[in-house]
């Protein structure tokens, strides 16, 4: 596996991504990972680097510095008895301080994420897995300082005030020679350390004017080095005490290194999660700073589909490239011309399925799709081999042996110029029966050749695709661009006139080509028109839905203020009729219990009657304003026209009689009479008075307006984060409508910072919207750039 990781240049990427780790240890581990070949590893793996590169882009501050390695003294806390040097209790104490603080960061950065981001889950887990070992820190740096020295310690101050006073009374001692009339004796009048004993340079001749020990002679022999007899004690009292305090020092560290290994455990536990979590961050750190995108796994849909994907190592130089396999496509042979980018197409293909699994974003845009392969093979280049006898097809034939025996109906093959490098009719056989072998074995593959049957094969054989790279006729210069679909042309003749071959070798090359290979030109000449004007199709189709979606989407707006205001109509005729129906039954309450009091006369019969006339003149005024209002309501609705020659069923919204009032069929009743909802009331009607409204062709219930109203919902803080820029979009669509149906004018949204595409998009998508009167970023404390204020025109 490792030869095909080099062949992909797979060893660069890790390199580079291993190089944004902060440690030593982390950097090591990820120049050994390999990409997984395990499904849920390596969807589990993704999901946590996609979330840390989450918290990157909320723009905390991270916390980038340098964890020392460890992991070899460690086990220097098993041994019994055994002291830490101050180096290595320090990187211990830096390491768990460090540490603690990259945890610290993550945890503050998923707070408020878990709940609706699931790929916080996992690195949650992992993260609740480590340890608290900050005890252990503050052990170690109640004994030493951060850069490094000892901290003065009750223990040792007694010591070291005793060496302060010896060194001065050594000083005192010593500049009675430098500073006095012995000046002249020494060649320097700055005293030097031999062995830690402090000594004199004293001129060679003058060696018997001071008596004491000599330490060292120079190699000229002009300086002699000594010690002064008075200074000889005071060196060594000195050299006593700092003996002391050396045995000191390494009393209080061993006491201090014991205490901690009572924690070993812990610390070998932390240590091991912080190195793995750091191996997430390195591979976050390269997604963000390469401004990567995370594929989607492919498994239930089949597909594998990179969108403007770009080689990563290439830099601006790259062409992005779009590919698509469809689910029921297992091999793809692309052809064109030489130095057209076959090769570089087939190891971004094979480099990105790597990345993906190995936890990386990749270099393409939104919607790319890359399934899971329990392995990724390779033949590339040039096989030959002095040393082991190969030629070059000799090389490619046991590599495709080699792979022949590994691959599985999971894995992704890839091979480069399939059949070259021998007879061109028995190589283009071979070709054939090895793409047929690895499509039985429902392998995915790809390959890149120049021979034309290969490109027959591509047409008839069921499950093979052609592709082609783009050439410039025009100016007989690749383009870098793999078209789906169609075979290309190799251009070898019109390439080597271009690199200067003489016109008339080119010509007599044409010549040889014959009539038959013109044939073949035109064909593949016309599908490339053909593929340019389904290209140019698809588009106007998929403006077309678009449109016709917006429409749609308007239609059911009106339909719902249409509702709305029906339900508004049928609540202020309630009401009206309510307050019509208290006013007359008080007035004929009034009139009764005067007949009661006294004897009927003609007045009262008069007034009784003027009471009825006029309460029969309010009623039908009423009624006639109501059913002008519903008459209104149902041309709106259904444009005033009715649909007689649909016949009617359960669920199909109706007019009833002349009034104008709607209603729904319930069920039919016996007698060729149906039962109808009207509001709250169910009544039986026979057909002949019902007629079918014109949108209410479906036999379905009518969605009802509550429900409606719930699914569109109006948010007063709407939150994007972790969703793609199409589903953001359709989010921000139900929001808007919602907030029109509720009234809501303001809003806000919730994007994030990051690479600046849900940002962007949801700014032009509110752009282009009329109902919107305004947006701006929220004020910095409360979310800056990362967050969108709307305001609405309602």
């Amino acid at each position: 596996m490792k030869s095909y990781l080099t062949k992909l240049e797979f060893d660069e990427i890790r390199r580079r991504a291993a190089e944004c780790s902060t440690s030593a240890e982390a950097k090591a581990r990820l120049l050994e990972e390999t990409p997984l070949f395990d499904a849920k590893k390596a969807a589990e793996l993704k999901q946590m680097v996609s979330a840390i590169v989450e918290c990157m882009n909320d723009g905390g501050a991270e916390p980038r510095e340098d964890l020392p390695s460890i992991g070899g003294i460690l086990p220097k806390l098993a041994v019994l008895g055994g002291a830490l040097d101050v180096d290595e209790a320090l990187a211990i104490g830096l390491f768990v301080e460090r540490g603690g603080r990259l945890k610290h960061w993550l945890c503050m950065s998923r707070a408020g994420k878990i709940s609706h981001d699931p790929r916080f889950n996992l690195l949650s887990e992992k993260l609740d897995a480590i340890p608290d070992c900050s005890h252990i820190a503050r052990e170690v740096f109640r004994v030493i300082k951060r850069d490094g020295e000892m901290k003065d310690l009750p223990e040792f101050q007694e010591i070291n005030r005793r060496i302060r006073t010896l060194r001065r009374e050594l000083d005192s001692a010593v500049s009675r020679y430098t500073n006095g009339g012995e000046t002249r004796l020494l060649q320097s009048t700055t005293p030097s350390q031999r062995d830690g004993r402090l000594v004199l340079a004293v001129k060679a001749n003058f060696r018997g004017r001071i008596r004491g020990i000599v330490h060292e002679v120079s190699a000229t022999g002009q300086t002699i080095f000594v010690e002064p007899e008075e200074v000889v004690e005071k060196n060594n009292e000195i050299l006593i005490e700092t003996r002391r305090l050396s045995a000191e020092i390494l009393r209080v560290l061993r006491e201090m290194t014991s205490r901690i290994a009572e924690s070993r455990h812990l610390l070998l536990s932390f240590h091991e999660e912080i190195v793995s979590i750091e191996t997430l961050r390195a591979r976050a750190r390269y997604s963000f700073e390469t401004k990567g995108v995370f594929a989607d796994y492919g498994q239930e849909t089949g597909e594998f589909t990179l969108k403007q994907a770009r080689h990563p190592l290439l830099g601006v130089k790259a062409v992005p490239i779009d590919f698509a396999m469809k689910a029921g496509v297992r091999a793809i042979v692309v052809t064109g011309p030489n130095t057209g980018g076959k090769t570089v197409a087939l190891k971004t293909v094979g480099l990105l399925a790597l990345m993906n699994q190995w936890g990386l974003a990749l270099p393409t845009a939104e919607g790319s799709v890359v399934p899971f392969f329990d392995g990724v093979f390779a033949d590339i280049g040039d096989e030959q081999s002095i040393s082991q006898s190969l030629s070059t097809f000799s090389g490619h034939i046991a590599n495709m042996a080699e792979i022949a025996g590994s691959a599985g109906e999971q894995s992704l093959v890839l091979l480069d110029e399939l059949g070259s490098g021998t007879d061109p009719t028995e190589g283009a056989a071979l070709a054939m029966a090895v793409m047929d072998f690895f499509i039985e074995k429902q392998a995915r593959l790809i390959v890149t050749t120049h021979h034309s049957a290969l490109k027959n094969y591509g047409y008839t054989r069921p499950g093979v695709e052609n592709a082609s790279m783009r050439f410039d006729s025009a100016a007989l210069s690749p383009l870098y661009r793999i078209v789906m679909g169609v075979p290309g042309e190799s251009h070898a003749l019109d390439i080597a006139s271009r690199n200067g071959l003489p016109p008339a070798l080119v010509a007599s090359a044409r010549a040889y080509l014959g009539e038959n290979h013109s044939d073949v030109s035109t064909l593949i000449a016309g599908l490339r028109q053909k593929q340019a004007q389904l290209d140019k199709d698809l588009a106007e189709y998929a403006t077309k839905t678009a449109r016709l979606a917006e429409d749609e989407r308007k239609v059911a707006l009106e339909s719902l203020r249409l509702k709305q205001k029906e339900a508004e109509l049928a609540e202020s005729g309630l009401i009206s009729l309510k307050e019509l129906l208290g006013y007359g039954r008080k007035t004929l309450e009034n009139l009764v219990r005067e007949l009661k009091e006294g004897e009927i006369s003609r007045e009262k019969t008069l007034k009784v009657k003027k009471f009825l006339h006029d309460f029969e003149v309010s009623v039908n005024t009423a009624e006639e304003y109501e059913e002008k209002s519903v008459k209104d309501l149902n041309l709106s609705k259904s444009g005033g026209e009715k649909r007689a020659d649909v016949a009617l069923s359960v669920g199909m919204e109706v007019s009833i009689g002349d009034r104008g009032q709607c209603g729904t069929i319930v069920r039919q009743e016996k007698g060729g009479v149906f039962l109808v909802e009207t509001g709250s009331v169910k009544l039986t009607f026979p057909a002949d008075v019902l007629s079918p409204l014109v949108h209410a062709h479906k036999a379905q219930k009518p969605v009802v307006l509550t429900e409606f109203v719930a699914e569109n919902e109006a948010l007063v803080e709407v939150n994007l984060l972790g969703m793609r820029l199409d589903d953001a979009l359709a989010t921000m669509r139900r929001q808007l409508d919602g907030a029109i149906l509720s009234g809501l004018a303001r809003f806000s949204v919730v994007h994030g910072k990051g690479d600046g595409i849900l940002r962007q998009g949801v700014h032009e998508f509110l752009k282009n919207e009329a109902c919107v009167l305004d947006f701006h970023f929220s004020r910095p404390e409360l979310g800056g750039t990362g967050r969108t204020e709307v305001v609405l025109n309602v």
